[in-house]
């Protein structure tokens, strides 16, 4: 499950390991099932009523609030897998933060910021010492891959100024790296002894699985040792006692917020009491496309953290390249939860969706909180389509969401908040025209995107007519915005 895609084809590698406070503006919506009208386009142009069963998230006192502000945020994984190594990341990542904050990002995510088992060839996903930033001269670096402690603290200050939350990727499953010692409880040498060049969490046999309180818990990781999260020692260090790991990366280092790792490996308690502890946004990575196994991890954070939403993301494979897009009525998170749910099109580990034009369509003009990929943005997209649809989620995609119509290639959806609008997808090989109802009477309307030339004015009754190029979409809202 854990690979490594290209974009353009080739060979997927399997990872040897898993070299993995601005409050949100969300209103906290739950999901509900409505009749909506629809009409299809017959011959003569003429409409015929039909009714459809739909998906909508119902209105709650705090979208109020919401309405008056710009729309929900928008996250930057702000790395890829083997980024260049030789610790020029952080000056890189730093250079860009300006630019993605005037284009509509409100958070970016770092990948692991620790020194690892393999110093300066690591992506992070194998962590040695907690408190190495790139300052102590252990693991065949001082560096980290990514640059120095004093280069990551200046990117995180600039991130700042440019108002841009920082996440901070936590790898609390495993360790590595530690030297061999005869552990009682294996009856075999175990390489669990660490001895950080920091002198903060010095970990033993004793620290890990099993031990003297527990033999397991709910996973281990490609045969590393796996730390025990049960010990009161092991809970001190990471997040209880003043110079905890969570408060050191909080208040000292500055991040914002916690994207966790591998959550699948040990309890949902342990994100819970770390949120608890010192607060900020979070999501854990709970690699599951079933959208009730990550409602389920939610409500066992008691609602603390996010996930991402891997139901969306394989629905949407199924959707945009499987040329079937009634995969866009099924279960979501999103649609579950919409406060609690990361939506993404790739990430450093899957990358499987090919028609990711659409599906950043998708996720930009729906509820959730997105996160785009750095390569998908940086380097393999059209950035101007993309900051296109960061404008138009600032600007337009705000209240609940009702899905209007939608059958193998045509797919139509509208937000219901002031001003409102409607997102046409089309996945067929021709244009496509639809007459839909809208939330504005006698309105002119417009495409934002610029697919499509038309400016129709909405009937009384809210009806109006609208179309998509093909393999493209549409997003439709008053003139004047």
């Amino acid at each position: 499950m854990y690979t490594r895609s290209f974009p353009f084809g080739g060979s997927r590698m399997p990872r040897l390991f898993l070299l993995f406070s601005l409050s949100l503006c969300f209103a906290f919506w739950s999901c509900s099932s409505l009749t909506e009208e629809i009409t299809d386009l017959r011959e003569g142009d003429e409409r015929v009523q039909h009714e459809i069963q739909v998906t909508q998230t119902p209105n709650t006192p705090d979208a109020a609030a919401r309405a008056g502000q710009l729309g929900g945020p928008v996250m930057m994984q702000a790395f890829y897998w083997d980024v260049p190594a030789g610790g020029t990341w952080w000056e890189h990542v730093e250079s860009k933060v300006s630019a993605w904050s005037a284009a509509g990002i409100t958070s970016i995510w770092l990948p692991p910021v620790n020194k690892t088992m393999n110093g300066p060839f690591s992506m992070g996903y194998d962590p040695f010492d907690f408190y190495d930033f790139g300052e102590f001269d252990q693991q065949g670096s001082v560096e980290t891959r990514f640059g120095s402690r004093q280069e990551l603290e200046s990117l995180i200050g600039s991130a700042h100024q440019e108002g841009l939350e920082v996440i901070a990727d936590i790898v609390l499953n495993h360790n590595s790296g530690g030297n061999a010692e005869f552990n009682p409880f294996t009856g075999t040498e175990t390489f669990t002894s660490y001895v950080p060049a920091s002198g903060k969490f010095f970990r033993s046999y004793l620290d890990f699985h099993p031990n003297d309180m527990r033999h397991a818990d709910e996973g281990v990781f490609g045969g590393f040792p796996d730390l025990s999260h049960v010990k009161p020692y092991v809970q001190d260090w990471l997040w209880k006692r003043p110079d905890a790991v969570a408060k050191y990366y909080k208040e000292v280092m500055g991040f914002d917020g916690w994207r966790f790792d591998y959550v699948k490996g040990f309890g949902a308690w342990v994100v819970r009491d770390w949120v608890n502890e010192v607060g900020g946004f979070s999501v854990g990575e709970l690699w599951d496309g079933n959208a009730q196994s990550l409602e389920d991890w939610v409500n066992a954070t008691s609602q603390t953290s996010s996930a991402f939403d891997f139901a969306c993301y394989y629905l949407m494979e199924q959707a945009f390249d499987q040329n079937n897009l009634n995969a866009l009525s099924g279960d979501m998170l999103w649609k579950r939860n919409p406060m609690k749910a990361v939506t993404f099109v790739a990430n450093h580990d899957t990358d499987e969706i090919w028609r990711k034009n659409l599906a950043y369509a998708y996720i930009l003009t729906h509820e959730g909180y997105p996160c785009i990929f750095y390569s998908d943005y940086e380097e393999w997209l059209d950035k101007e389509r993309l900051d296109n649809l960061l404008w138009i989620r600032g600007h337009l995609a705000f209240g609940n969401t009702s899905i209007l119509y939608v059958d193998q290639d045509e797919y139509i959806a509208r937000r219901n908040g002031g001003p409102g609008m409607l997102v046409y997808i089309n996945n067929a090989d021709f244009w496509q025209e639809r007459w839909v109802r809208t939330n504005w009477a006698n309105t002119e309307i417009k495409d934002y995107t610029g697919h499509s030339s038309w400016q129709p004015f909405t009937q009384g009754d809210q009806w109006v007519k609208i179309q998509v190029p093909p393999r493209s979409y549409s997003i439709w809202a008053p003139v004047g915005f």
